[in-house]
């Protein structure tokens, strides 16, 4: 029996994480489940599977019988839990991915944010005490799986991107996007944060930072290309021009049930397969930096360091919330973006403490409508 912790049990992803143990009833037992807002859909869930621990921002009165309410970073280092799923949505998954790290726990991680602010204090921590984070996003899952059973040097990796909705419209209307038009994501169906992510790539830069960090590949050595289709998820290259790729149709239940199950892959009736036999193509396209310049921007923070990323991060998760309540336009996420990294003073080498600190001077609750949105 895998025991296992849900963090973000009524996202997107954690109710896909629940279709993944619902089809596996006998090798999991769900030790604990955490949730935002959503209280009826968590009850539901704790009459389904029956945990002893719970969280969530506004708590039941009273709490289901048998339930104990624990915050997050204790429910992730539990003794008595072997897996921990991240399926949060911005910072707020870095404590109790640390946490989990620190407990020597697995780390099934889909949440970007906490590798994008704090990649290498996690990795270090990951090294130090025995815990092992586990990719769940697409793209970094698919270069994992192409790792398997490698151990010849990585020439390149190459990170595929839908393009998301905008990908053919004229950079003049750009400004002109609506929130509703920007969540109509071609491919794939995710939270509204990420999904307005992929519209600007932001998210393909969090990706070229997770991926550096998680698969210890130079800057220089990381690629992405426009694949409208989104059936190929990532490739990687060797020394001697073979190149693995991962396909598969734009599910996030296989990446899923992956982790949970490494190294061994179960049937699935529930994940949709590739039907090779209907007609189809491959596509790619090289990334055009104007149509995207958040991706640019994104990637240069990276590199830079120090509590840049940190920044760049909660600037980002700002700016997004600023498009969907309708403050700021959709191209204004990048100026808005760009203006809070210009202002920022990074700290090189920062501990955890700092790392917490910039993200909490740039959060959403600390800067409101107050800054930022005169651009």
């Amino acid at each position: 029996m895998r025991r296992i912790v849900i963090l973000g049990s009524t996202g997107s992803i954690g109710r896909q994480t629940l279709d993944i143990v619902r089809a596996f009833r006998h090798e999991f037992e769900v030790v604990g489940l955490a949730a935002g807002n959503n209280t009826a859909l968590l009850l539901e869930q704790v009459a389904e599977f029956n945990p002893r621990y719970i969280w969530c921002t506004t708590p039941p009165a009273p709490l289901p019988e048998g339930t104990t309410l624990l915050p997050m970073d204790e429910m992730a280092a539990l003794p008595e839990v072997d897996q921990v799923m991240v399926a949060l949505m911005g910072a707020v998954g870095l404590s109790p991915t640390m946490n989990a790290l620190r407990a020597g726990k697995q780390v099934a991680l889909s949440n970007k944010e906490p590798i994008v602010m704090a990649g290498q204090r996690l990795k270090e921590t990951e090294a130090k005490h025995g815990g092992v984070i586990l990719p769940v996003d697409s793209e970094p899952s698919a270069i994992w799986q192409c790792l398997q059973g490698e151990d010849n040097h990585i020439r390149r990796l190459m990170i595929t991107a839908s393009g998301g909705p905008f990908r053919r419209t004229p950079l003049e209307e750009l400004e002109k996007v609506t929130p509703e038009q920007a969540l109509q994501h071609p491919t794939w169906r995710m939270g509204d944060k990420i999904t307005i992510d992929s519209a600007t790539l932001m998210n393909k830069a969090f990706e070229v930072i997770e991926s550096h960090w998680l698969f210890s590949v130079p800057w220089e050595d990381i690629a992405v290309v426009v694949h409208p289709q989104s059936t190929i998820h990532s490739m990687v290259e060797f020394d001697d021009g073979s190149v693995k790729a991962q396909l598969g149709p734009p599910s996030m239940r296989l990446p899923i049930q992956y982790a949970l199950f490494y190294p061994q892959r179960f049937a699935n009736d529930e994940i949709p397969r590739l039907d090779i036999t209907a007609p189809w193509s491959l596509d790619f396209e090289p990334l055009q930096p104007e149509r995207y310049p958040c991706f640019g921007l994104a990637v240069a923070a990276g590199k830079a360091g120090g509590t840049t990323p940190t920044v760049l991060s909660a600037a980002d998760e700002v700016a997004v919330q600023a498009f969907l309540r309708g403050s700021i336009g959709f191209t204004d996420i990048y100026r808005v973006v760009e203006q809070v990294l210009g202002e920022h003073h990074s700290q090189p080498s920062p501990d955890l403490g700092s790392i917490v600190e910039a993200d909490r001077l740039r959060s959403p609750a600390a800067v409101g409508d107050r800054e930022y949105f005169s651009v």
